[in-house]
């Protein structure tokens, strides 16, 4: 009993295929960047990603917004496309990281007549969910790791004005100092 409860999520597992792939490229400044996958009726596409210039701050323009995500529900079989463009930019280059998830449903052996066991048809639903919550997982973790280099960048420049101001006030303060020591000296006439 066990072992076939094994081998049915076994073989459930190795038919449901999710591709997750994560990238990380830059994209030159007036350039377009494009993806492939292919794809059979009914596989569903979830690409999303983010966009941040060469100091890794995110960009404002991703037709409005620094990130995204999109889903496809593939309506026929063939070659989807997907690109990335810096075409309105004409010095800067942009770095994008995007995430892909096909997921292409189980085909069953015994046509439209085979019932499906519900212990199966949980197990394929879990699967899935997993796949899912790992996929995200990976995103959130792509997320925090662009907040974090913007926080730090942040960081970097708070120190960086304050020494200024620091040093600008010192140079302030002893022009001060010498200037009414000079207006308080005592001048002699011989």
């Amino acid at each position: 009993m066990r072992l076939s409860i094994f081998a049915a999520a076994a073989t459930t597992l190795l038919a449901l295929i999710h591709t997750v792939v994560a990238y990380n490229i830059v994209v030159p400044a007036g350039e377009r960047r494009c993806f492939y996958e292919d794809l059979e009726k009914d596989d569903h596409l979830h690409v999303s990603f983010q966009i941040s210039d060469p100091n890794e701050m995110l960009v404002e323009d991703a037709q409005k917004a620094p990130s995204a995500s999109y889903n496809l529900a593939a309506k026929m079989t063939g070659r989807y496309q997907y690109c990335f463009s810096n075409a309105f930019s004409t010095m800067t280059e942009k770095q994008v990281g995007f995430n892909v998830l096909a997921i292409k449903p189980i085909k069953s052996d015994g046509g439209d007549n085979h019932k499906a066991d519900p212990l199966e048809r949980e197990i394929r639903d879990l699967a899935s969910a997993v796949e899912e919550v790992k996929y995200e997982q990976e995103y959130t973790v792509a997320r925090e790791r662009t907040h974090r280099n913007t926080a730090e960048s942040t960081n970097s420049r708070v120190v960086w004005w304050s020494l200024f101001q620091a040093g600008l006030l010192f140079a302030v303060c002893g022009f001060q100092i010498t200037y009414l020591k000079r207006f308080f000296e005592v001048k002699r006439v011989v």
